[in-house]
This record gives structure tokens, C-alpha cells and sequence, in this order.
């Protein structure tokens, strides 16, 4: 789930307000911060009530994160399932309730185009999402049976979980659902993640994902190794301009289209300073090319740079949709172990990105064949993540109402 950063230095030169970056433009104004203060109860004022600089993470497109349990019979559980990561924050999931069931499907119409030409990251955030859906089923007193493809493995239809009455247990990865963020800001130089945290992430694999697998890159020459991947195959993206244009397309820069559209990437979440952000959203929006190069420069400077450790969770078959959902929950419970324990997990599916992309265009397989000598033999990479220890709390991401997923 590959996550997109704005920043307030980029230039900006083809969008709807082209001409000048949002920083040029205060220099050239002679505005300092003093006078942006100052300017608050005058010019900027309004902009400032209209972009929701005051009110970060509020409004109807986060209620879900705190009302998600206010819901009758089955919807808490689908709730839950809605606030899992998902690529690009394009939450492309439906459920359909039975008295005793519930079906999760996959919604094609929210697929990110180039970047993910093959469904795979769709599939796996729908694997996030039937995780904290069986979380919060036991939690709710249901034991779940889940069939994973029940219609064929290019249906829809991702998961059946067939629910029955059992005694009622929250789980510790349960209590963090609604606490879980994909965590943008720089990590703390130097601390390292103990390897006793390393172990007992890999111990996540349960019977429910027998295909799935957590890789770990620790070594200063392992992250060096996969960091350089990383730039690199972000350097490739933000040059592909169909891919640019599909990553694009989801990064939301207005109060008004967070509350709805209801998903995306923000700028509250994109890990920037609490002053950057506020002066990112009073300026006039980013075009595609300074976004691009400012989700570049953030991978480069601060997100790869202090990576802690960078993990894989790998399959046997990478386009099989049913171990693609297997993948999902083990990255949703390992995202979750990490909110548990005090830790940050970032998901940085660049190189998976890329490596789709040559094969739908059948370029030569820089990044396929780069994966592949970083795993062992039999196991495919599905996706990738930096994990460490935050100098910030990470913010809410916008999330759609329940009653936008349900189908009959």
C-alpha cells in the first residue's frame, strides 16, 4: 500500500493553479510565518476556515474511526473491516450481510489503474480488511469459517465468512484496529526494532495464511540495499506518466473533496511538519509533476533514510487472488502488532509497483528480477514496508460511511 507524500517546497507547474510552489509564493509575498499568523484574522482567514487547516482529522470523512462500533447486528464487524489499510487509501471493498454470513467482494471500480495493473494491492487490502473483520467477529462473540474465492479466482468474490455464536474475546491486535495508521513521518535514527519484536512478527502466520510469509532486512547493507530499491522505483513512477497520473488521481488537497470523497491520501497524512501542512493546505493545490517530485524527495530524504528495518511478506504465487488475500492478513496483523507495541509501519510498495508495471508493458524486468534476488527461492514478494520507531503520531486517514459498502 504505497503511500503518497505533499510538500510545501514543491514546484508547481502544470495544475490548476500553476505557476509558483506554495513556499515561492509566501517568499515572493514576504509573508513569514509571523505574518501568515497575522494574515489569520485577515486574507487567509477564509481559506483557512474552508481547508479545515484548524480541524485535522474531523468531520463526517473520519467519524468511522470512532462511531464504527455504534452500528447494530453485523455492521460493527464491517466497520472494522473498514478501517484496514488499502492502496492508496482507494478502499476498494463491498460486503453484502446475511443473517449468519457476510460476503466480501472486491470493487474494480475503485482500482488505481497503472499502478496496480494486475489487482494485486487491491486484493491484498481486501485480505487487511476480512483480518479485522474476523478480529472483530470473535470480539462480538462469532467464530468465522472463511472461504477464500468461493466463485473461481477471478471472481469478485473475494471471502465468505460463514459466522456462528462462541464465546466473546478481544484480541490484542483487536483493540488496535481503530489506533492503526500508516505511519509517514521520519523514524528515529539509530533504534533499532529488537529482534525479540522481529520474532514475534514473524510468528503471525497462522493456519489461516499457510502460503504467506514475513521477510525481514535489518542489516545496515540489507536496508541500503532495499532503500535503494525503493527510490528507485519511485523515480520510475513518478517518470511513467500514466502510472504519475494514476497515483495522482487519489491524493485529495481540499477539505471539501476529503469530506466527499471520503478516501485518498491527505495532506495531514502524508507526515509533514503540523506548520507545512497548514501552510500546504491554505496555498494554492499541487500540480501532478510537484507532487510526484515531493513524494520523491520524501522517500529519498526522510522515509528511506530512517528506516529502522524493511520488511516483505512473500507468497508461493503472487497473482494467485486467494494467497494475495492470505498476504493481506498477515500485513494487517503485523500492522497491528506494531500499533500494539509502540512501534510505526509505513507501507512502501514501490518496487512491486514497478516490477507489474514491466510486466504489462514487457520491459525488461529491472525490478522483478531485483525482488527476486532479495527472497528465497519459491517465495514471491507481495508487498513491502519500513518499520522503526516515529518521531511523530501519525494522523487519521478519511474513511467511507458503511452504508457507502453494502450491497444486496
Amino acid at each position: 500500500m504505497t503511500v503518497r507524500h505533499a510538500s510545501a517546497s514543491a514546484q508547481q507547474e502544470d495544475g490548476p493553479s500553476a505557476g509558483v510552489s506554495r513556499r515561492t509564493f509566501l517568499r515572493r509575498a514576504g509573508l513569514g510565518i509571523g505574518t501568515v499568523v497575522v494574515a489569520g484574522a485577515g486574507g487567509l482567514s477564509y481559506r483557512a476556515y474552508d481547508q479545515g487547516v484548524l480541524e485535522v482529522g474531523e468531520g463526517a470523512a473520519y467519524a468511522p474511526w470512532s462511531d464504527w462500533k455504534e452500528h447494530s447486528g453485523l455492521l460493527p464487524l464491517v466497520g472494522a473491516a473498514t478501517l484496514a489499510p488499502s492502496p492508496h487509501n482507494a478502499q476498494a471493498w463491498l460486503f453484502r450481510l446475511g443473517p449468519d454470513r457476510i460476503d466480501l467482494f472486491a470493487d474494480r471500480s475503485r482500482g488505481t489503474g497503472a499502478i496496480d495493473p494486475f489487482k494485486r494491492e487491491l486484493y491484498v487490502g481486501l485480505g487487511a480488511a476480512l483480518e479485522n473483520l474476523v478480529l472483530a467477529a470473535r470480539a462480538s462473540g462469532y467464530a468465522s469459517t472463511v472461504t477464500l474465492m468461493a466463485e473461481g479466482p477471478l471472481s469478485t468474490h473475494a471471502a465468505r465468512i460463514e459466522l456462528s455464536r462462541t464465546a466473546a474475546q478481544e484480541s490484542e491486535l483487536y483493540r488496535q484496529i481503530a489506533k492503526r495508521r500508516t505511519n509517514r513521518y521520519p523514524y528515529i535514527a539509530g533504534k533499532d526494532v529488537p529482534v525479540a519484536a522481529l520474532r514475534a512478527m514473524q510468528a503471525l502466520t497462522t493456519n489461516d495464511t499457510p502460503d504467506a510469509r514475513l521477510l525481514w532486512y535489518t542489516s545496515r547493507a540489507q536496508r541500503g540495499r532495499v532503500g535503494e530499491l525503493i527510490v528507485a522505483a519511485t523515480e520510475a513512477i513518478v517518470a511513467d506518466p500514466d502510472q504519475s497520473r494514476s497515483d495522482y488521481d487519489w491524493f485529495r488537497q481540499t477539505w471539501d473533496e476529503i469530506q466527499r470523497q471520503r478516501d485518498g491520501i491527505t495532506v495531514d497524512a502524508a507526515g509533514l511538519s503540523d506548520l507545512t501542512a497548514a501552510l500546504a493546505k491554505l496555498l494554492p493545490a499541487q500540480s501532478r509533476k510537484a507532487t510526484g517530485e515531493a513524494w520523491l524527495s520524501a522517500t529519498r530524504e526522510r522515509q528511506t533514510k530512517t528506516a529502522a528495518a524493511y520488511g516483505i511478506v512473500a507468497v508461493r504465487d503472487a497473482s494467485d487472488n486467494g494467497q494475495r488475500l492470505q498476504g493481506g492478513r498477515l500485513l494487517e496483523r503485523i500492522h497491528l502488532w506494531t500499533a500494539a507495541h509502540g512501534l510505526a509501519l509505513q507501507h512502501m510498495n514501490q518496487p512491486t509497483e514497478r516490477a507489474d508495471r514491466e510486466i504489462e508493458l514487457a520491459l525488461a524486468p529491472r525490478f522483478g528480477d531485483a525482488l527476486r534476488d532479495l527472497l528465497p527461492t519459491g517465495w514471491q514478494p507481495l508487498s513491502s514496508f519500513r518499520a522503526g520507531y516515529s518521531t511523530h503520531v501519525a494522523r487519521k486517514s478519511p474513511r467511507r460511511a458503511i452504508e457507502a459498502v453494502i450491497v444486496v
